[in-house]
């Protein structure tokens, strides 16, 4: 954790302040992992503790198709302040670029200057990948051998990544893809680590696995209630937005529900499809501010909508990080 922190004092005068820029291969290359689940974790018990704000969510459809939102939030005792820009432009395919779209900033609470500009893909991507992955160490079990991921994107190949480096009893991935299709990179990704397939019938790649993974774009459900068996647990990604969802009804009701934000689950993630059952958020479980023991046949859900303090806290590592070792662009920015 991060001691407390006052306003610098020794920021530069007006006109020679500068801004940092971090681009997308600076970012990815500073992405070490353990220093991501440090600070992801470091978020959820900021949450927990109250001691870091998450501001009121904005999330719109756009007349271009898009969607785009701002997640906001800072530490006041840790001097941190900033935002991701963020959103879904399903247009960029077409044009050879990336649909998803970030942009952090972290800001000088104290004069409101920008400090650091940040590609936010990178992080986005890293920040929920190291978040499933401590789901999973929480929720599931122990001793779970099979996973079934929903998706081979992006996405779904960092919250694999995470949960075979952290749940070494992992051993065996059924994969279902939006085509149906075998992915072979997808596949070669993870072949020296897992005995990994393109799953030949979801239900039953569902109902034969400990963990589900569900990293899709959250047009629907995608698999039946009754495929989710007694003992497993489910890691949700795709649930963003209002409209968006992964799972079919019926699996909330029987599940302990455990979300990143209670707030945000029930207005843009699973539970804004049950909005009335209990969920407890995982700062509250590794803060020990609320417990969780868990019972061999119990179904546990994670509902991953994503916290702003968590792109800010590991972009405060990453802009420290350039400071020390003068990486990034600097550009004259007085104010």
């Amino acid at each position: 954790m991060h001691a407390d922190r006052s306003p610098d004092s020794s920021l530069p005068p007006t006109a020679a302040a500068q801004l940092l820029l971090l681009d997308k291969s600076t970012v990815e290359a500073a992405l070490l992992p353990d220093d991501v689940l440090a600070a992801v974790r470091e978020a959820f018990v900021l949450h927990s503790h109250r001691h870091g704000r998450v501001f009121p969510l904005i999330r719109e459809k756009l007349a271009t198709g898009g969607v785009f939102g701002i997640k906001a939030g800072d530490v006041g005792k840790q001097n941190l302040l900033g935002f991701k820009a963020a959103g879904f432009w399903p247009g960029n395919r077409q044009r050879g670029g990336e649909p998803h779209q970030a942009t952090v900033l972290l800001i000088d609470p104290a004069t409101g200057r920008p400090l650091c500009m940040l590609d936010g893909n990178a992080i986005t991507t890293a920040r929920t990948g190291a978040a499933g992955g401590i789901g999973l160490q929480t929720l599931a079990r122990a001793d779970s051998r099979r996973v079934c991921v929903f998706g081979t994107g992006v996405q779904a190949r960092v919250q694999l990544t995470y949960a075979l480096a952290l749940m070494p009893t992992l051993t065996h991935v059924q994969y279902v893809s939006a085509n149906g299709q075998a992915s072979a990179s997808f596949e070669a990704e993870f072949a020296d680590r897992c005995q990994i397939g393109l799953a030949a019938d979801r239900n039953a790649a569902v109902a034969d696995s400990d963990i589900v993974i569900t990293a899709t774009p959250g047009g629907g459900a995608l698999f039946d209630a009754e495929a989710v068996q007694p003992g497993t647990h489910l890691n949700c990604v795709g649930a963003d937005t209002v409209g968006k969802r992964e799972l079919p009804e019926g699996v909330l009701e029987r599940a302990r529900i455990v979300a990143d934000d209670l707030e945000q689950s029930r207005s843009i993630g699973e539970c804004q499809w049950a909005p009335g059952l209990h969920c407890t958020e995982i700062g509250d479980l590794l803060t020990g501010a609320a417990t969780f023991v868990r019972q061999r046949d119990d179904i546990t859900v994670f509902d991953m909508t994503g916290l702003a303090l968590q792109d800010l806290t590991v972009a405060r590592f990453l802009h420290e990080r350039a400071l020390a070792n003068g990486t990034g662009t600097r550009l004259a920015w007085p104010w």
